[in-house]
């Protein structure tokens, strides 16, 4: 049985974003072929130390300080010396700039991957300081992860790795997402309706969401933006300043929740319009379960995930006349909704299930276990 240590800031329960349900997906997929898995991350309140979750055992360590979004702590390291020595492979999820700093000062003597969720895109002061250990510890992984080719093709970072670069998308079970009762979806549709264009996402700068605004004022097209974040006071100030009536801000809701709304939303809108959105874990949610997706072109694994005319409309990004056009026509096109909607979701089986995923990471896992030991 191949043991993995995966390496991340953070985790749920203590926070809920995309690479976080990456994670969890990659542990789920792998773990039902053999494979098992820890989690090792920073935390605010890590009491207790360890979680056992179903996917994997969650180690915990007090989150010291943060500088630009990057948690450091000093207790973690014993912890993850330990870590490593237990695990056959050690699974970094990049990028957390700590996670390089700690490969360095320990220097597990075990392979290393790295999955490349994403460039260091705002914080170009500190990149300066930050890219030689950056590039050391991308030298030192045995493979490097690209979710899409989009994003390799890209990335001048990950261009420079190219030769040790391995394309896995993110994939998502859908049996691991809670089974929805009748009265649930009716509860929920009672008070939400249906037929609005669904956001899902932690609230940061680079989710456009200042961009969806402009594209909703002065229509009565219905935005339903759900999950909270940095950016969340600042948008609902914008949105009241704009009198946007058509738009509710929802905050954090249940994963019940969640797939009620994604059930009864017209189509799932993500105007993510930099590049630090590698992929859009909501555009797949949005997929699996059939729903016709609108994205913006920003080179990355978006454009993968959303076909343009076959399974919605990609647009330029930060174009809100673009993004307005886009939801106007599935708005009034019943046909192309249902007809979109059914090529996301056979997209999605085709190449995006948990299963598909958990087979690619179980095989690397394994072909670097074996290299390692001859």
């Amino acid at each position: 049985m191949a043991r993995i240590l995966h390496v991340y800031r953070t985790y749920f329960p203590d926070t809920q974003g995309g690479l976080e349900e990456t994670i969890r997906q990659i542990c789920r997929g792998t773990t039902s072929l053999g494979v098992e898995n820890r989690i090792c991350c920073l935390s605010r309140s890590p009491d207790p130390q360890i979680l056992l979750r179903e996917e994997a055992e969650v180690h915990r360590f007090p989150l010291a300080f943060e500088v630009a979004s990057c948690g450091f702590s000093i207790s973690v390291f014993s912890g993850f010396r330990s870590l490593a020595a237990w695990a056959d492979v050690v699974h970094y999820h990049f990028p957390w700039p700590f996670a390089d700093l700690l490969h360095l000062l320990v220097s597990p003597a075990k392979p290393a991957i790295i999955t490349y969720h994403s460039d260091v895109i705002r914080q170009k002061a500190l990149l300066f300081l930050y890219r030689p250990l950056m590039r050391y510890f991308l030298r030192q992984a045995d493979c490097i992860v690209a979710t899409s080719r989009n994003y390799l093709v890209t990335s001048n970072i990950l261009n420079q790795f190219r030769d040790k670069v391995e394309i896995i998308p993110i994939g998502l079970d859908r049996d691991s997402y809670p089974q929805l009762s009748d009265d649930r979806l009716a509860e929920v549709r009672d008070r939400m309706g249906v037929g609005f264009f669904l956001f899902v996402g932690v609230l940061r700068y680079y989710k456009g969401l200042h961009i969806l605004l402009d594209a909703v004022r002065d229509t009565d097209l219905k935005v339903v933006i759900v999950g909270s974040g940095p950016v969340e006071q600042e948008l609902k100030q914008r949105a009241a300043k704009m009198g946007l009536q058509n738009v509710c801000f929802l905050g954090h809701v249940s994963d019940e929740d969640k797939i009620a709304l994604i059930k009864l939303a017209k189509a799932i809108v993500f105007p993510s319009y930099l590049r630090s959105e590698a992929f859009g874990v909501a555009l797949l949610e949005g997929a699996m379960y059939g729903k016709p997706l609108i994205s913006t072109e920003i080179g990355t694994g978006t454009s993968y995930v959303n076909r343009h005319g076959k399974t919605g409309f990609v647009v330029p990004p930060a174009d809100a006349v673009k993004l307005r056009e886009a939801m106007q026509r599935l708005d009034r096109d019943a046909d192309a909704v249902e007809r979109m909607g059914r090529a996301a979701c056979e997209r999605y089986e085709l190449l995006f299930t948990g299963k598909l995923m958990g087979e690619r990471y179980t095989r690397l896992y394994e072909g670097l276990i074996d290299r390692s030991a001859s």
